[in-house]
């Protein structure tokens, strides 16, 4: 059922970055360029958009799958949209999200390793093993950030950005990320972590201020860390401590790129406090569109509408 939080604008979050952690991403992205990014590009679908299937190296050279979506007879560079699933889903089908495309822009949809299952169809594997976890994608490798799935996972998606730009008839100049929920939260630690993209836009997006999502959170995968903590008692600190290292209110405050956020105040997957913990620390010029009264679903197809309009904007700069 649905939260009510009373004020949640009003929320500011106590989190404070452990002190590795710059060194943490700096080593981990070193570690991955260390792999050759080998992006490969291969037409699968054609109408008045084209797609190619898309394979590159992410976090330990493993092979990513994405879509890459563009207006038929493209002749000249065009900017680029970079999306990132929602928790659970993958890159979908090939004619499944032209959105982008249809406004007349490049589209790369990554797929997130070990998911898409849920609700939307996946196609890469995560073939690294973690110790004793909860069902779910929260709490892999959970006491260490070194082994936690999200380090993969935000590494995969640094590299999908890189993919992007290697497309011949995408504008490297011109990138933006975005995503809803699980992608929302990527796309802020790409944001911070890759300091030339145009615009980030995180809708509802989750991975924000753990703690205090897993305390409030009636539905979603923060009660996948509650599940965890109450059969291995004790972990608490370590738990939240590596998850710090995922956490959208710490990217968010080393992100500078335009941004356009969304919070929904229903939503119970998402507590829009931790929305606002991470849109108060954004270290860029920003704006949020809020929606009183729904639920994790956000604003839908008005927040697309929104979020094209802001990309317009941005890109005709």
């Amino acid at each position: 059922m649905p939260i009510t939080e009373p004020n949640p604008g009003e929320y500011r979050s106590a989190l404070r970055a452990p002190d590795d952690f710059d060194e943490h991403w700096a080593r981990t992205l070193a570690d991955s360029d260390a792999f050759a990014l080998d992006a490969s590009f291969t037409p699968a679908w054609r109408r008045a958009i084209e797609v190619h299937d898309v394979t590159f190296a992410g976090f330990g050279g493993h092979p990513v799958k994405a879509w890459l979506a563009l207006p038929a007879g493209t002749t000249e560079p065009l900017p680029c949209v970079v999306e990132f699933p929602g928790y659970g889903g993958g890159r979908g089908l090939a004619h499944e999200c032209l959105l982008y495309a249809a406004a007349g822009y490049a589209h790369l949809r990554m797929d997130v390793r070990g998911q898409g299952s849920g609700w939307s169809h996946g196609d890469t594997p995560d073939p690294v093993g973690t110790g004793p976890q909860h069902p779910g994608f929260m709490t892999r490798g959970v006491l260490d950030p070194g082994t936690h799935y999200y380090r993969r996972v935000i590494t995969d998606a640094v590299r999908a950005v890189a993919a992007a730009r290697a497309f011949p008839l995408v504008d490297a100049s011109r990138v933006a990320v975005t995503g809803e929920s699980q992608g929302g939260g990527l796309a802020l630690a790409v944001g911070a972590l890759v300091p030339d993209l145009a615009a980030v836009a995180p809708d509802v997006p989750f991975l924000c201020d753990h703690r205090r999502g897993a305390e409030l959170a009636t539905a979603g995968p923060y009660r996948e860390v509650t599940a965890y903590l109450a059969v291995h008692r004790g972990h608490e600190e370590q738990v939240f401590r590596t998850l710090s290292y995922s956490d959208g209110v710490l990217f968010a405050e080393r992100a500078t790129a335009p941004a356009l956020f969304s919070v929904a105040h229903m939503d119970a997957s998402c507590p829009p406090s931790t929305v606002y913990a991470a849109y108060h620390r954004y270290a860029g010029p920003k704006r949020i569109e809020v929606y009183p009264f729904n639920g994790h679903e956000g604003g839908e197809a008005v927040q697309d509408a929104a979020r094209l309009s802001f990309l317009d904007e941005i890109f005709a700069r």
